[in-house]
């Protein structure tokens, strides 16, 4: 059963916090109610777990799961029997064990969102948003939005993939390239230029030595790189370029807004859905700091100005605040944010070729001049 953290009040009047285990965060609030306690915030807490726990499915398999569902139940069909299908017609070898987990889970009187929650197979935004949907009688609805806010994030990832593409082939194509003539071309010619007994021209020398420095310590190198990679992956980290610094900055943006939109749409309240969202942001302080201005009282477009969001931003959700329709502008901030950052891969993606074209093109025409001048040279003194 999950478990909640919370903070409040109780019946002396004295600030109370601790943790409490309840089938949803509805349940909690009235078991703590009951014990004359005030409930001021109250928030999941990851359940320990030993290390059998299974993995987040991935988004494909989010997806999936929502789509499936969401078309059965809209189609008459029971919760139970709609997951039994699912689970039979499941052929990811991840997602089939979850849903039968799921599918025994539902069928032994757990709410859907407690299964999904206790599943671990699902992420928080969703068994969340389920929960909404299952007290509003709403879940159809709220699975087609989460499929969609799933299907976003997965298109943002893929644009950001795709811009990446073309440079990383680019660069490994020239690495290779160079690193050939390097290694095996210019150390035969080498010996050519032993033998001439002259001094031989800056770009040569140049070119020799870095030749007998990859001869030396091009393995170690490798090893290294490597090393370094297998450390990134398995650390979680990314390496981050300067020219998609900004791109990835709006993507994120985009994504959290729309996020918190559909969180709203859902019932979500306007602060849980910031400490909900914050996680799918590299910033995630910044959102943390605008959940707890919120609760202490300020509006949402105050709070997002003192964390420094960019005034057009602020501009946009303070009309949406004002007006009634938070949702509808986060929405409207979010598909500015992802036009904006279209834009710029665009741009990113049209000059990289020609400049990763002029590099490679530089590289491979510095080792044919350091190559030919010496030898132009050794023509002349023939002569």
């Amino acid at each position: 059963m999950p478990y909640f953290s919370y903070s409040g009040y109780d019946p002396k009047g004295k600030s109370t916090k601790g943790t409490i285990d309840a089938s949803s965060s509805m349940q909690a609030v009235e078991r703590l109610t009951e014990r004359g306690i005030v409930v001021v915030d109250i928030a999941a807490v990851e359940k320990k777990t030993g290390p059998s726990r299974q993995k987040v499915l991935p988004l494909e398999g989010h997806i999936f799961f929502c789509r499936s569902l969401a078309s059965y139940l809209k189609s008459g069909l029971p919760l139970a029997d709609s997951l039994r299908i699912m689970t039979k017609q499941a052929r990811d070898r991840r997602m089939r064990p979850a849903l039968e987990k799921l599918l025994a889970e539902v069928e032994g009187g757990r709410k859907f969102h407690t299964a999904l929650a206790e599943s671990g197979a699902f992420r928080e935004s969703l068994w969340r948003v389920a929960e909404s949907g299952e007290q509003s009688g709403s879940l159809i609805s709220v699975l087609e939005e989460a499929a969609n806010q799933f299907k976003l994030e997965d298109g943002l990832r893929r644009k950001i993939r795709g811009a990446m593409t073309y440079p990383i082939v680019m660069a490994v194509v020239g690495v290779g390239v160079v690193s050939f003539m390097l290694t095996y071309v210019v150390p035969k010619i080498a010996e050519l230029f032993e033998d001439m007994h002259q001094t031989l021209p800056l770009p040569t020398r140049l070119l020799l030595g870095l030749s007998s420095f990859l001869m030396n310590y091009g393995l170690w190198i490798m090893l290294g790189l490597l090393v370094f990679f297998l450390w990134m992956k398995r650390s979680g980290r990314k390496i981050n370029l300067p020219f998609m610094r900004g791109i990835r900055d709006q993507l994120n943006l985009a994504l959290v807004m729309s996020h918190i939109s559909t969180l709203l749409r859902s019932g979500i309240p306007l602060v849980q859905a910031l400490r909900m969202a914050s996680s799918m942001d590299v910033k995630k302080q910044r959102w943390m700091d605008c959940a707890d201005m919120v609760k202490a009282g300020h509006r949402f477009d105050k709070a997002l100005e003192k964390v420094g969001f960019a005034e057009d931003t602020v501009a946009v959700i303070r009309v949406g605040e004002m007006g009634g329709d938070l949702a509808q502008a986060l929405a409207n901030v979010s598909d500015q944010c992802r036009e904006i950052a279209q834009s710029r891969m665009e741009r990113v993606s049209t000059l990289m070729e020609p400049l990763m074209v002029l590099i490679l093109g530089f590289s491979v025409g510095f080792i044919v001049l350091a190559i030919l001048t010496p030898v132009f040279d050794l023509a002349g003194i023939v002569k």
